[in-house]
């Protein structure tokens, strides 16, 4: 098996105890990653999707679901922890690992298979990771944000050839003779980062054995880790999709995801249909 999709999924929560079995529009947010994860994976072909927990309850949801699923330690500090613990425990022996939070139960597909394909065609590359390159009205949107809420979202600064420079809670880069580059181009040079990551096995597990670095502390950016370690981590400019959202930590996120899908209608009928 080339590819493991991995979604963590932890019951014991302090804003949001037992998320991932929170229901939008009828259906569990384990329920909405799982089929992502699962037609991801038949998407790619040589791939298979798999839930990481720390709850009974998350596994029997997981199962009723139809997916494979094992069971992690509770104290693991991060989700990238638990996706390797889940590679352990189950006994495959992929060669790249795609670690799909849980709480992020509208991630495109697309954006997945694309993750995939480009570690498959960028043999340099440690890491990928999807980034957002921001219109001008969303950049502005952005800004407003970040004056109220200056530690939400992350920016990432990339290279020509694709690959992560930084990735860091500011807005970056500074944009000078900017009322210029709005008349000239569509698309401001603001990429915003989608914490969605396909790791090597062997990057991961580096990952997983090194302790927190300096950077990663001070911005709170597990990706950081990697790069003061000098990993390579490759950019994958995917497109805006409606859908999209920021991961689900709190009740209020969940009735806005809930509000996203009244107004646009469910984006996982034909999933749930094919299941």
């Amino acid at each position: 098996m080339k590819t493991l999709i991995v979604v963590p999924a932890r019951y014991q929560s302090s804003r949001f105890p037992g998320k991932p079995l929170a229901r939008i529009a009828g259906r569990s947010m384990l329920e909405r990653v799982a089929v992502r994860a699962q037609a991801a994976a038949r998407r790619l072909g040589d791939a298979r999707a798999l839930v990481a927990t720390d709850d009974q309850r998350i596994g029997d949801a997981a199962e009723a679901a139809g997916v494979d699923w094992v069971m992690t330690d509770p104290d693991l500090p991060s989700g990238s922890d638990r996706a390797l613990a889940a590679v352990d425990a189950c006994g495959w022996r992929p060669e790249n690992v795609l670690n799909l939070q849980g709480d992020a139960p509208f991630t495109p597909i697309d954006y997945l298979t694309q993750l995939v394909d480009a570690l498959d065609g960028n043999r340099a590359a440690d890491v990928c990771t999807p980034t957002i390159r921001l219109p001008w009205s969303a950049l502005d949107d952005f800004r407003a944000v970040k004056a109220t809420r200056p530690h939400s979202g992350t920016t990432c600064v990339v290279a020509p050839d694709g690959r992560a420079l930084w990735f860091t809670k500011m807005i970056l880069p500074a944009i000078r003779n900017e009322a210029e580059r709005r008349k000239t181009d569509a698309l401001s040079p603001v990429r915003r980062h989608v914490g969605l990551y396909a790791y090597r096995i062997e990057a991961l597990r580096d990952f997983v054995a090194t302790p927190p670095s300096d950077y990663e502390r001070i911005e709170g950016l597990e990706q950081l880790r990697l790069m003061e370690a000098g990993r390579h981590i490759a950019c994958v400019d995917v497109a805006p999709d409606p859908y999209a959202t920021s991961g689900i930590d709190t009740p209020a996120d969940l009735e806005a995801a809930e509000a996203l899908v009244q107004r646009l209608g469910d984006p996982d009928t034909d999933l749930f249909s094919y299941a």
